[in-house]
């Protein structure tokens, strides 16, 4: 028996092991013990909440979320491909200390990521352990929150998505409501008070040794530069429990908002209120403010945060049109986010083959497509499938240095000799070089396609 699969095996025998000290049950013939599913609704509504989350088939798809989702090691140095093989050896010690509500995480680790608008994020990187344990948390708490949440919520949220709240946005434009109260919270995640959040969470949840270990996760503290310091606030932004928290947190204000009437749309702590005057919009924005600070304890960020027209603001990364039937465009913003990105991947300097350089631009461009082909005006996109052609022209231009090689390679792919001759002896610029015919006729539309460039525009041009 090969070690990976010997680790698996053990690693399910450990997982069926459903009280502390009892032994494994048998696998015969390789397949999995058989397991009675429990009723997560109701088990959330009793003190049995921890057995649920230690349940087999739950911890089974923490692990398998875990592994998809990737990410680094927290500050014990353990990787995402170890976590098997410590559970296959560890998780009853585990899932006992879970039980008896004694589990203690270990503190996050401290990274920080640019910002798209400038600044950094800061993150918290639990380890791949602690990951897990949120995981197989969220997975039960989640099914039985989720249904209780505001249907204006958007974020973190099974079946739920930007694109729903974008659309739901556009619909409430196209309603009249042409003015948008755009409310940013300021630090969010680091400014949630611990001692509300768990009174909230306490009124959902009985089983104390839940509450006790979600306490210690939050007050788990914050390793940066060798040293640990305390968190007396805030939820770790990059661990799975945190969205969820965030939710509950923002609930409140959810349901500020419907109890006075108002048409607005949250994802996560970007919040859009929708109405028909921009005396509204500064009276709603003066009155919600006033409610975030002084009840929910948070801050807005006033220098982020507007009353204007909806196609003069962003919104996850979208903006409408001013018509009377408004349609998606892609914001200015991350336009020059995407642009910037490309000409990273397509830097002429960095001695990559063509091939190398597709393939590296396609896994970027197919992602981003996946989001932002959500926009209604496709012209933009046609745009960029020029650019991006012209970005590889240019870098195969400088690869083929001097005017032989330049002619070597264009007549052997395809180009009369005439304009190849034309094109080597220019005294051109690589991106001035990269709009001759010689070059077009040398590296169309196909040839980019060959290599497996996505295009972004339904219908392009060569």
């Amino acid at each position: 028996m090969s070690g990976q699969r010997r680790k698996i095996q053990q690693l399910q025998l450990a997982f069926a092991t459903r009280h502390r000290g009892e032994a494994p049950a048998a696998v015969a013939g390789g397949s999995e013990p058989h397991v009675t599913k429990r009723d997560t609704e109701s088990q959330a509504s009793d003190q049995q909440l921890m057995e649920a989350v230690c349940e087999v088939e739950n911890v089974r798809q923490a692990l398998k979320r875990v592994k998809s989702n990737k990410g680094g090691p927290g500050i014990d140095g353990m990787t995402v491909k170890q976590l098997p093989g410590y559970l296959a050896k560890h998780w009853p010690a585990v899932r006992a200390q879970l039980l008896e509500g004694a589990y203690k995480p270990q503190p996050v680790k401290r990274v920080e990521i640019p910002k798209p608008g400038g600044g950094v994020r800061k993150l918290g990187i639990p380890t791949v352990l602690d990951r897990f344990i949120q995981q197989a948390m969220s997975q039960v708490l989640q099914s039985s929150w989720d249904k209780t949440f505001s249907e204006h919520s958007f974020g973190f949220r099974p079946g739920r998505s930007a694109h729903q709240a974008i659309a739901q946005a556009q619909e409430y434009v196209a309603e009249g409501y042409r003015w948008v109260v755009d409310m940013d919270l300021e630090k969010f995640f680091d400014r949630v008070n611990h001692d509300k959040l768990m009174a909230r969470i306490a009124k959902r949840v009985a089983d104390k040794r839940v509450l006790k270990v979600i306490r210690a996760v939050l007050n788990s503290g914050v390793m940066e530069d060798g040293l640990v310091s305390p968190t007396e606030e805030g939820t770790p932004q990059g661990g799975p429990l945190s969205p969820l928290l965030s939710n509950l947190v923002l609930d409140e204000l959810d349901r500020e908002l419907e109890k006075r009437g108002h048409r607005f749309v949250r994802y996560a702590d970007d919040c859009n209120i929708f109405v028909r005057s921009e005396r509204a919009g500064h009276r709603v924005m003066a009155s919600i403010s006033r409610f975030v600070e002084h009840k929910l304890k948070l801050r807005v960020n006033r220098d982020k945060s507007a009353v204007g027209r909806p196609w003069e603001r962003k919104f996850l990364g979208f903006t409408l049109t001013s018509d009377a039937k408004p349609r998606r465009l892609i914001a200015p913003q991350s336009l020059a986010r995407f642009r910037d990105r490309v000409r990273q991947l397509t830097g002429r300097s960095a001695g990559r083959s063509i091939k190398r350089v597709v393939k590296d631009l396609a896994g970027y461009l197919n992602g981003w497509l996946g989001y932002f082909g959500f926009c209604e005006i496709q012209g933009v996109l046609g745009e960029l499938d020029g650019w991006i052609r012209r970005r590889l022209r240019s870098l195969l231009w400088k690869q083929w240095k001097g005017g032989k090689r330049r002619y070597e390679a264009l007549r052997e792919l395809g180009v009369p000799a005439y304009l190849a001759a034309r094109a080597a002896g220019m005294a051109a610029s690589p991106w001035r070089a990269s709009r001759s015919v010689a070059m077009s006729k040398a590296l169309p539309t196909a040839y980019f396609t060959s290599l497996g460039l996505p295009t972004l525009a339904a219908e392009t041009t060569p």
